[in-house]
């Protein structure tokens, strides 16, 4: 028997990378998909990443590159669709790729092209996708006396949508509802709370939630530090609450930003310090008593700026050794000298803010996983109802892990849903 126009063994809200994942996947067990998707166009987040090259995967991938309240909850999905099978679908469709630093994988061309391989499968599947839609309720159907208790539970509508396309007002039946919203990150690319509000609904708990991958402001002396040295980019070890990260950091004319920050930014609690290594791999102590030997007649800035940017060594006098500055270092102790490396390898600094959810890569936090499936992603007590991607409380690491997640979350729900 044919299905009604407005039924659908699944609706999928969100035409984002889990919800094309999850839509592809269902469709090809046959299922009928229906991704609906406020914005005027799908994956827009996945246009941007990566500088619009996309940092699709990682070639490690670990249940450690993960934040979330529960750090087991993501083992499942990661296992059930590995970055292998991602890359190995990238290689079907022969996209150019590359590795860069970190084992992270991006488009040799364009983002594009895994948006369009995504909706390549959507479209070979009989996925349909509708954008510009904006939803009005969801509500659960009341369950219809049936003779066939198989049948019954594998086709009946258990859930109606009803939205606008455009200014049509439509009323949506389905099986299986998948909530694949994304979270509040970057709103102008679609980032929302309906996810939440969703979970909300359906008395799911959520937990706390804060931007993630983004950079850090000051508003004290450090701030116009910053303005001065806004472009400048070094190699730094950057830890906080027994995290650290080696990369680069970035100074901008609002604070502090580049992967090392965006990395420890997931680790930071408003009012926590964060520790800067600017020598990362290199004994400064030791350094600084061989330079005073060897070179007794320099200053420290004209030593300091062998290794370091002349900008920031003489902002870092100022803040360090200004009363010494056109000293020699012959005239420095030993113990004047250890100070100095030790700030060197241990800048502290507590940042007023993030950039907030304007600029942040990420939602940390999210519906909380408890009450979620960690093999399916369906709720637990609400059958039919399923939560992938970012609105969840799973939380990755810069490096094509929150694509990972994406894919890997989407796949699974989509393999049953």
């Amino acid at each position: 028997m044919q299905a009604a126009p407005n039924h659908f063994d699944v609706i999928i809200l969100g035409a984002g990378a889990s919800g094309l994942m999850c839509a592809l996947t269902a469709a090809q067990r046959g299922r009928r998909v229906l991704v609906i998707e406020k914005a005027n166009k799908v994956g827009k987040k996945i246009l941007m990443s990566g500088g619009g090259r996309c940092n699709f995967t990682n070639h490690f991938v670990e249940a450690d590159n993960f934040i979330s309240g529960n750090p087991h909850f993501c083992k499942a999905a990661l296992t059930r669709y590995t970055q292998w099978d991602f890359i190995s679908l990238v290689e079907r469709y022969g996209i150019p790729y590359e590795e860069r630093k970190h084992s992270q994988l991006f488009c040799l061309d364009s983002a594009k092209d895994i948006l369009n391989m995504l909706l390549d499968e959507c479209a070979q599947a009989g996925a349909e996708i509708r954008t510009h839609c904006s939803i009005d309720k969801i509500s659960t159907l009341p369950e219809q006396p049936h003779s066939d208790k198989h049948q019954d539970d594998n086709q009946r509508q258990r859930y109606q949508v009803t939205l606008r396309q455009g200014q049509t007002p439509l009323s949506l039946e389905c099986h299986s509802l998948i909530v694949a919203t994304g979270a509040l990150s970057i709103p102008s690319l679609g980032g929302s709370g309906l996810g939440y509000d969703i979970a909300d609904h359906f008395g799911i708990a959520l937990t706390e939630r804060q931007a993630g991958l983004v950079p850090f402001m000051f508003s004290d002396a450090m701030k116009p530090l910053c303005e001065r040295l806004a472009g400048l980019a070094l190699e730094v070890d950057v830890s906080c609450n027994r995290r650290q990260f080696t990369e680069n950091l970035l100074f901008t004319h609002r604070g502090i930003s580049g992967p090392a920050i965006l990395q420890i930014s997931n680790y930071w609690n408003p009012g926590d310090e964060i520790t800067i290594d600017l020598l990362p791999n290199l004994d400064g102590h030791k350094w600084l008593r061989t330079a005073k030997h060897q070179q007794s007649k320099s200053l420290l800035r004209t030593v300091l700026a062998q290794k370091l940017s002349k900008g920031l060594v003489n902002e870092l006098q100022t803040l360090w050794w200004q009363n010494s500055a056109e000293q020699p270092l012959a005239t420095y102790s030993d113990k004047q000298l250890s100070v100095i490396a030790d700030k060197l390898h241990c800048w502290r600094l507590k940042p007023s803010a993030t950039e907030g959810y304007r600029t942040a890569e990420v939602t940390r936090g999210g519906v909380d996983t408890a009450a979620i499936s960690s093999k399916t992603m369906e709720v637990k007590s609400q059958p039919g109802l399923y939560f992938i991607g970012e609105v969840l409380d799973v939380t990755g690491h810069l490096g094509g892990f929150n694509f990972q997640w994406a894919w890997s979350s989407g796949y699974s729900a989509g393999l049953v849903c």
